[in-house]
């Protein structure tokens, strides 16, 4: 058993009994870690609070964690940074809990990534911080895909198609699973930009749909084991 102080983003929490939480994150320290929080929707008193663990919740945590369970136990939590808006707006709030699932399929590796871990907090904090978010999940996804080891190649952007199943550019244009036409001008227009210049891009509702499809098909190819979120079909609700 040792005693670990880390930074941590809530990626799930699960409803364990009546009274207890089972509660998945991605900590800074040691990758992702499951804990049981037991008697959490019982008690009033204790230190640590249910809405500690809202979905993609950045906190500070001291923790137990076991050499001989898969779970572990908090002793101590406080908020890094409590959100101003996300919680208040629907929008907002309806991509956070997108990509906390994505988040969960993803993030399964008990090991340190630091320059991830920064990303995705830094990310959550733009959100929070900025009101023209309707793309922001989209340039999330695809961003976030360099850090798993598939981000696109651009060397050969100026060609007419994209391979989704390669990741690279191409002139074929009538293969399987290869992007062209609108699809890729939509796709390249995402490319090589960070969140500060999202809203350059104007799509339609139309246009984002398509994009954001692109994108889950382009995991699922390159992501063994990943499959559509459940709150894709919510998210495409709450955007038209």
């Amino acid at each position: 058993m040792a005693v670990i102080t880390t930074k941590a983003i809530v990626l799930s929490s699960l409803k364990y009994g009546d009274t207890s939480l089972i509660v998945k994150c991605f900590t800074l320290q040691e990758g992702v870690k499951s804990y049981m929080i037991k008697g959490v929707l019982k008690s009033k008193k204790g230190k640590l609070k249910p809405a500690h663990f809202q979905p993609l919740t950045q906190l500070n945590l001291t923790a137990n964690h076991s050499n001989k369970s898969s779970l572990h136990s908090i002793k101590e939590v406080q908020v890094i940074h409590p959100y101003e808006t996300i919680h208040t707006s629907v929008v907002k709030q309806t991509i956070v809990l997108f990509l906390s699932e994505v988040l969960s399929y993803i993030l399964q590796e008990e090991e340190e990534n630091n320059s991830l871990y920064s990303y995705i907090e830094t990310s959550l904090i733009w959100l929070d911080t900025h009101g023209e978010v309707a793309n922001f999940h989209i340039l999330f996804l695809l961003n976030l895909s360099r850090y798993l080891g598939f981000y696109p190649d651009t060397t050969n952007i100026d060609r007419l198609a994209f391979n989704l199943l390669e990741g690279r550019f191409t002139n074929t244009e009538y293969e399987k699973l290869t992007l062209s036409g609108k699809e890729i001008m939509l796709f390249k227009s995402l490319l090589g930009i960070n969140f500060d210049a999202i809203n350059s891009i104007s799509y339609s509702k139309k246009e984002r749909q398509i994009i954001l499809r692109i994108i889950v098909q382009y995991y699922e190819l390159h992501l063994e084991g990943f499959r559509e979120p459940k709150s894709l079909d919510v998210l495409e609700t709450v955007f038209n």
